[in-house]
Protein backbone atom coordinates (compact mmCIF):
# COMPACT_ATOMS: atom_id res chain seq x y z
CA UNK A 1 0.00 0.00 0.00
CA UNK A 2 1.10 3.60 -0.55
CA UNK A 3 1.53 5.66 2.60
CA UNK A 4 3.72 8.31 4.19
CA UNK A 5 6.92 7.22 5.91
CA UNK A 6 10.20 8.93 6.72
CA UNK A 7 13.34 8.86 4.58
CA UNK A 8 16.82 9.41 6.04
CA UNK A 9 19.64 10.96 4.01
CA UNK A 10 22.63 8.93 5.22
CA UNK A 11 25.04 11.47 3.74
CA UNK A 12 23.64 14.24 5.92
CA UNK A 13 23.06 12.12 9.05
CA UNK A 14 25.67 12.84 11.72
CA UNK A 15 24.65 10.00 14.03
CA UNK A 16 23.54 12.25 16.90
CA UNK A 17 20.69 9.89 17.80
CA UNK A 18 18.12 12.61 18.49
CA UNK A 19 15.66 11.10 16.04
CA UNK A 20 16.01 7.67 17.65
CA UNK A 21 15.02 9.13 21.02
CA UNK A 22 12.18 11.07 19.37
CA UNK A 23 10.74 7.96 17.69
CA UNK A 24 8.74 6.35 20.50
CA UNK A 25 7.46 3.70 18.11
CA UNK A 26 10.90 2.13 17.83
CA UNK A 27 11.18 2.45 14.05
CA UNK A 28 14.70 3.95 14.16
CA UNK A 29 18.05 2.69 15.46
CA UNK A 30 21.64 3.87 15.28
CA UNK A 31 23.66 1.39 13.24
CA UNK A 32 27.28 2.02 12.32
CA UNK A 33 26.92 5.65 13.38
CA UNK A 34 23.87 6.38 11.22
CA UNK A 35 20.14 6.51 11.91
CA UNK A 36 18.43 3.63 10.12
CA UNK A 37 14.78 2.70 9.64
CA UNK A 38 14.63 -0.86 10.95
CA UNK A 39 11.02 -1.53 9.89
CA UNK A 40 8.38 0.50 8.10
CA UNK A 41 5.88 -1.55 10.11
CA UNK A 42 6.66 0.69 13.10
CA UNK A 43 6.77 4.03 11.27
CA UNK A 44 3.50 5.94 11.75
CA UNK A 45 4.50 8.57 9.18
CA UNK A 46 3.70 11.46 11.53
CA UNK A 47 7.26 12.79 11.50
CA UNK A 48 7.93 13.40 15.20
CA UNK A 49 11.60 12.63 14.52
CA UNK A 50 12.01 15.39 11.91
CA UNK A 51 12.10 18.22 14.42
CA UNK A 52 14.78 16.44 16.43
CA UNK A 53 17.22 16.27 13.51
CA UNK A 54 19.74 19.15 13.71
CA UNK A 55 21.03 18.66 10.15
CA UNK A 56 17.78 18.20 8.21
CA UNK A 57 18.54 14.62 7.22
CA UNK A 58 14.94 13.40 7.56
CA UNK A 59 11.97 14.00 5.30
CA UNK A 60 8.51 12.56 4.77
CA UNK A 61 7.87 10.73 1.52
CA UNK A 62 5.01 8.71 0.06
CA UNK A 63 5.92 5.23 -1.09
CA UNK A 64 4.84 1.60 -1.15
CA UNK A 65 5.26 0.43 2.44
CA UNK A 66 3.98 -2.06 4.96
CA UNK A 67 0.88 -0.79 6.78
CA UNK A 68 1.52 0.68 10.21
CA UNK A 69 0.70 -1.82 12.99
CA UNK A 70 -0.16 -0.32 16.40
CA UNK A 71 -0.23 -3.74 18.08
CA UNK A 72 3.28 -4.51 16.81
CA UNK A 73 4.46 -1.13 18.10
CA UNK A 74 2.96 -1.73 21.56
CA UNK A 75 4.58 -5.16 21.74
CA UNK A 76 7.91 -3.58 20.83
CA UNK A 77 7.87 -0.61 23.22
CA UNK A 78 6.05 -2.03 26.26
CA UNK A 79 9.24 -3.49 27.85
CA UNK A 80 10.60 0.08 27.99
CA UNK A 81 8.03 1.01 30.62
CA UNK A 82 5.19 3.43 31.25
CA UNK A 83 7.12 6.59 30.36
CA UNK A 84 7.77 5.41 26.79
CA UNK A 85 4.23 4.05 26.38
CA UNK A 86 2.73 7.37 27.50
CA UNK A 87 5.06 9.33 25.21
CA UNK A 88 3.94 7.16 22.31
CA UNK A 89 0.23 7.53 23.13
CA UNK A 90 0.59 11.28 23.58
CA UNK A 91 2.30 11.44 20.20
CA UNK A 92 -0.71 9.73 18.61
CA UNK A 93 -3.18 12.02 20.37
CA UNK A 94 -1.27 15.14 19.44
CA UNK A 95 -1.48 14.10 15.77
CA UNK A 96 -5.21 13.27 15.97
CA UNK A 97 -4.66 9.53 15.50
CA UNK A 98 -7.40 8.55 17.95
CA UNK A 99 -8.07 5.17 16.34
CA UNK A 100 -4.46 4.08 16.90
CA UNK A 101 -4.53 5.74 20.33
CA UNK A 102 -7.54 3.60 21.34
CA UNK A 103 -5.89 0.48 19.91
CA UNK A 104 -2.87 1.17 22.11
CA UNK A 105 -5.03 1.58 25.22
CA UNK A 106 -6.93 -1.62 24.40
CA UNK A 107 -3.64 -3.48 24.03
CA UNK A 108 -2.51 -2.27 27.48
CA UNK A 109 -5.80 -3.35 29.04
CA UNK A 110 -5.74 -6.77 27.36
CA UNK A 111 -2.17 -7.37 28.53
CA UNK A 112 -2.64 -6.09 32.08
CA UNK A 113 -0.34 -3.09 31.70
CA UNK A 114 -1.44 -0.24 33.96
CA UNK A 115 -0.77 3.29 32.72
CA UNK A 116 -1.82 6.64 34.12
CA UNK A 117 -3.33 8.50 31.18
CA UNK A 118 -3.87 11.62 33.29
CA UNK A 119 -0.13 12.26 32.83
CA UNK A 120 -0.77 13.06 29.17
CA UNK A 121 -3.77 15.31 29.70
CA UNK A 122 -6.57 12.87 28.96
CA UNK A 123 -9.11 15.61 29.56
CA UNK A 124 -7.85 17.71 26.65
CA UNK A 125 -10.25 18.42 23.81
CA UNK A 126 -10.04 15.79 21.11
CA UNK A 127 -10.58 16.23 17.40
CA UNK A 128 -14.01 15.67 15.98
CA UNK A 129 -12.69 13.21 13.44
CA UNK A 130 -9.70 10.88 13.48
CA UNK A 131 -8.31 8.67 10.73
CA UNK A 132 -11.39 9.62 8.70
CA UNK A 133 -13.65 7.88 11.25
CA UNK A 134 -15.83 10.16 13.39
CA UNK A 135 -17.00 7.12 15.34
CA UNK A 136 -13.61 6.83 17.06
CA UNK A 137 -13.23 10.48 18.05
CA UNK A 138 -13.96 11.15 21.71
CA UNK A 139 -16.31 14.02 22.53
CA UNK A 140 -17.51 15.28 25.89
CA UNK A 141 -20.91 16.96 25.55
CA UNK A 142 -20.67 18.33 29.08
CA UNK A 143 -18.14 20.90 27.80
CA UNK A 144 -19.37 24.31 26.73
CA UNK A 145 -17.62 23.84 23.39
CA UNK A 146 -19.83 20.80 22.76
CA UNK A 147 -23.09 22.54 23.77
CA UNK A 148 -26.27 21.23 22.18
CA UNK A 149 -26.98 22.61 18.74
CA UNK A 150 -30.31 24.35 18.19
CA UNK A 151 -33.06 22.18 16.78
CA UNK A 152 -33.17 22.57 12.96
CA UNK A 153 -36.13 24.47 11.56
CA UNK A 154 -38.96 22.10 10.72
CA UNK A 155 -38.03 19.55 13.41
CA UNK A 156 -39.45 19.12 16.87
CA UNK A 157 -38.65 16.64 19.62
CA UNK A 158 -40.67 15.70 22.66
CA UNK A 159 -37.60 15.48 24.90
CA UNK A 160 -33.93 16.46 24.65
CA UNK A 161 -31.07 14.01 24.43
CA UNK A 162 -29.39 13.13 27.72
CA UNK A 163 -26.27 11.76 26.02
CA UNK A 164 -23.15 13.20 27.67
CA UNK A 165 -20.40 11.83 25.44
CA UNK A 166 -19.27 10.12 22.24
CA UNK A 167 -18.47 7.35 21.38
CA UNK A 168 -20.79 5.00 23.26
CA UNK A 169 -19.86 1.49 21.98
CA UNK A 170 -17.77 -0.18 24.66
CA UNK A 171 -15.06 -1.37 22.26
CA UNK A 172 -14.45 2.26 21.24
CA UNK A 173 -14.44 3.74 24.74
CA UNK A 174 -11.39 4.79 26.70
CA UNK A 175 -12.14 3.64 30.29
CA UNK A 176 -10.16 6.62 31.64
CA UNK A 177 -11.96 9.23 29.56
CA UNK A 178 -12.85 12.39 31.52
CA UNK A 179 -16.59 11.74 31.37
CA UNK A 180 -16.09 8.48 33.33
CA UNK A 181 -14.23 10.13 36.20
CA UNK A 182 -16.39 9.66 39.31
CA UNK A 183 -19.45 9.03 37.10
CA UNK A 184 -22.56 6.90 37.41
CA UNK A 185 -22.38 4.61 34.38
CA UNK A 186 -25.15 3.00 32.37
CA UNK A 187 -24.15 -0.23 30.60
CA UNK A 188 -27.01 -0.80 28.17
CA UNK A 189 -27.71 -3.59 25.74
CA UNK A 190 -27.85 -2.45 22.13
CA UNK A 191 -31.58 -3.18 21.88
CA UNK A 192 -32.77 -1.54 25.09
CA UNK A 193 -32.96 2.02 23.75
CA UNK A 194 -35.28 0.85 20.97
CA UNK A 195 -37.72 -0.95 23.26
CA UNK A 196 -38.22 1.75 25.91
CA UNK A 197 -39.77 4.96 24.64
CA UNK A 198 -38.28 7.12 27.41
CA UNK A 199 -34.79 5.62 27.45
CA UNK A 200 -33.04 8.99 27.81
CA UNK A 201 -35.10 10.44 30.64
CA UNK A 202 -35.72 7.15 32.44
CA UNK A 203 -32.23 5.61 32.35
CA UNK A 204 -29.57 7.81 30.74
CA UNK A 205 -30.00 11.17 32.50
CA UNK A 206 -26.84 12.21 34.42
CA UNK A 207 -25.01 9.02 33.45
CA UNK A 208 -22.09 8.15 31.20
CA UNK A 209 -23.07 5.52 28.64
CA UNK A 210 -21.57 2.31 27.31
CA UNK A 211 -23.50 -0.01 24.99
CA UNK A 212 -22.70 -3.63 24.15
CA UNK A 213 -24.21 -6.90 22.96
CA UNK A 214 -22.90 -10.00 24.77
CA UNK A 215 -24.12 -12.28 21.95
CA UNK A 216 -22.93 -10.50 18.81
CA UNK A 217 -19.87 -8.54 19.98
CA UNK A 218 -16.45 -10.16 19.65
CA UNK A 219 -13.78 -10.41 22.35
CA UNK A 220 -16.06 -9.55 25.27
CA UNK A 221 -13.21 -10.26 27.70
CA UNK A 222 -11.99 -6.79 26.77
CA UNK A 223 -15.29 -5.50 28.16
CA UNK A 224 -14.43 -7.01 31.54
CA UNK A 225 -11.04 -5.31 31.46
CA UNK A 226 -12.48 -1.93 30.44
CA UNK A 227 -15.21 -1.96 33.08
CA UNK A 228 -12.68 -3.02 35.70
CA UNK A 229 -10.48 -0.08 34.65
CA UNK A 230 -13.47 2.27 34.98
CA UNK A 231 -14.02 1.01 38.53
CA UNK A 232 -10.38 1.23 39.64
CA UNK A 233 -8.85 4.02 37.56
CA UNK A 234 -11.81 6.29 36.82
CA UNK A 235 -13.42 5.49 40.17
CA UNK A 236 -16.95 5.36 38.84
CA UNK A 237 -19.66 5.52 41.52
CA UNK A 238 -22.26 3.06 40.31
CA UNK A 239 -22.89 0.75 37.36
CA UNK A 240 -26.43 0.18 36.07
CA UNK A 241 -26.85 -2.73 33.66
CA UNK A 242 -29.88 -2.40 31.39
CA UNK A 243 -30.85 -5.66 29.66
CA UNK A 244 -33.64 -7.18 27.62
CA UNK A 245 -35.58 -10.21 28.85
CA UNK A 246 -34.04 -12.49 26.19
CA UNK A 247 -31.62 -15.07 27.71
CA UNK A 248 -28.52 -13.98 25.80
CA UNK A 249 -28.77 -10.48 27.27
CA UNK A 250 -28.01 -11.87 30.72
CA UNK A 251 -24.40 -12.13 29.62
CA UNK A 252 -24.13 -8.37 30.04
CA UNK A 253 -24.74 -8.67 33.76
CA UNK A 254 -22.18 -11.47 33.99
CA UNK A 255 -19.61 -9.21 32.32
CA UNK A 256 -20.36 -6.45 34.84
CA UNK A 257 -20.08 -8.83 37.79
CA UNK A 258 -16.80 -10.25 36.48
CA UNK A 259 -15.43 -6.72 36.14
CA UNK A 260 -16.39 -5.87 39.72
CA UNK A 261 -14.76 -9.06 40.98
CA UNK A 262 -11.59 -8.27 39.06
CA UNK A 263 -11.45 -4.67 40.30
CA UNK A 264 -9.90 -3.68 43.62
CA UNK A 265 -12.80 -1.35 44.42
CA UNK A 266 -16.31 -2.57 45.14
CA UNK A 267 -19.13 -0.50 43.67
CA UNK A 268 -22.94 -0.90 43.64
CA UNK A 269 -24.31 -2.65 40.53
CA UNK A 270 -27.98 -2.42 39.57
CA UNK A 271 -29.63 -4.85 37.17
CA UNK A 272 -32.63 -3.68 35.15
CA UNK A 273 -34.54 -6.04 32.85
CA UNK A 274 -36.93 -4.83 30.13
CA UNK A 275 -39.59 -6.78 28.30
CA UNK A 276 -39.60 -6.82 24.52
CA UNK A 277 -42.22 -4.05 24.65
CA UNK A 278 -40.14 -1.93 27.03
CA UNK A 279 -41.83 -2.59 30.39
CA UNK A 280 -39.55 -2.84 33.43
CA UNK A 281 -39.76 -6.47 34.54
CA UNK A 282 -37.26 -6.28 37.38
CA UNK A 283 -34.94 -3.80 39.06
CA UNK A 284 -32.51 -4.77 41.81
CA UNK A 285 -29.06 -4.09 43.24
CA UNK A 286 -26.91 -7.19 42.83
Amino acid sequence: MKRTVIKIDEELCNGCGNCVEGCHEGALQLINGKAVMISELYCDGLGACIGDCPVGAIELIEKEAEPYDEVAVMERISPKGEKVILAHLKHLRDHDQIEWFNQGIDWCIENGIKIDLTKIAVGAQKPKEACGCPGSAERDFRNKSEAKSPTPVGFSYTSPSELQQWPVQLHLLNPQAPFFQGADVLLASDCSAFSHGSFHSAFLKNKALAIACPKLDSNTQVYVEKLSAMIDLSKINTLTVLMMEVPCCGGLLQIAKAAREKAHRNIPVKALVLSLRGEILSEEWV
